[in-house]
């Protein structure tokens, strides 16, 4: 599933795209999309912006509608030129937004909703939402608190969105390794400074990677604040490499679901507080 800061610059590349034009054309695989376009139909709207939430894009049209995708592991928003060949084959479309002069298409996404503001914001996918790592109004506080509620291993209440929305495996792994935290100690066991350390740790990390996103930047992510592309991560996919901090050879676990994590035995032991 894509980090935050992914889905950020998605919904900032489409705006700047599409922001201020209007629709021409609306397709969709999906029949729950084209039944509302069939009775509120999207062509003749103005496209009025386009942002994240957590992992979710949200595109607001005029005339109170909005769309709301989730990309999951394998979705994707391309924009394309009038007569640009797609890069994706068309059995991957999921959805097709022609305005005069920029296509957006989304390519495999899983998750698509079409409604009105107010049903999409007191929808489940968006009002069960924890803060935002990467809103303007992030409350850390508020963050910790959902996360100190949680009765799981503190690298799994990082991911559970409806405590903090925007946390992936990688700034799981990174922040953890930052604030010098076992990763599957159980969130119950830490003191509320240590996870009030893990959230400033992620959120710092996460909006170094966006700074430059504004003005339409790309730069490979990276959290050590390294130039070198061999240095990007601290522990992050470095599975028997050696610690950046003290030499130890970074261990590789699978959690619940799956979810890899990285970390030091050293650097991150289990007794913390």
């Amino acid at each position: 599933m894509p980090e935050g800061d992914t889905i950020l610059r998605t919904a900032r590349t489409l705006h700047r795209a599409l922001a201020g034009h209007v629709v021409t054309r609306f397709e969709s695989v999906y029949p729950q999309l084209t039944r509302v376009d069939a009775d509120t139909p999207l062509r003749g709207r103005t496209i009025e912006r386009v942002e994240a939430r957590g992992k979710h894009v949200l595109m607001w049209f005029a005339g109170d509608l909005v769309l709301r995708t989730h990309m999951r592991m394998q979705g994707s928003w391309h924009i394309y030129r009038p007569g640009e060949r797609w890069q994706r084959p068309r059995h991957e479309m999921r959805i097709v937004i022609e305005t005069d002069a920029i296509h957006a298409i989304a390519f495999n996404v899983p998750g698509a909703e079409l409604a009105a503001a107010s049903e999409i914001e007191r929808g489940p996918a968006l009002s069960t939402l924890g803060p935002d790592v990467l809103s303007d109004d992030f409350d850390a506080s508020d963050a910790a608190r959902r996360i100190s509620e949680r009765n799981v291993t503190i690298a799994d209440a990082l991911l559970d969105q409806s405590a903090i929305a925007g946390i992936g495996n990688i700034y799981k792994c990174e922040a953890l390794f930052a604030a010098k935290v076992h990763p599957f100690a159980l969130v119950g066991s830490l003191s509320p400074e240590t996870i009030a350390r893990v959230v400033a740790a992620a959120a710092k990390m996460m909006r170094a990677n966006v700074a430059d996103a504004a003005s339409g930047a790309m730069t490979a992510r990276r959290t050590t604040g390294r130039a070198d592309r061999r240095a990007r991560f601290w522990v992050y996919g470095r599975r028997g490499q050696p610690c950046r901090r003290c030499g130890t050879p970074i261990t590789r676990d699978a959690g619940t679901d799956a979810r890899v994590t990285y970390w030091c035995r050293r650097c991150q032991p289990t007794s913390l507080e």
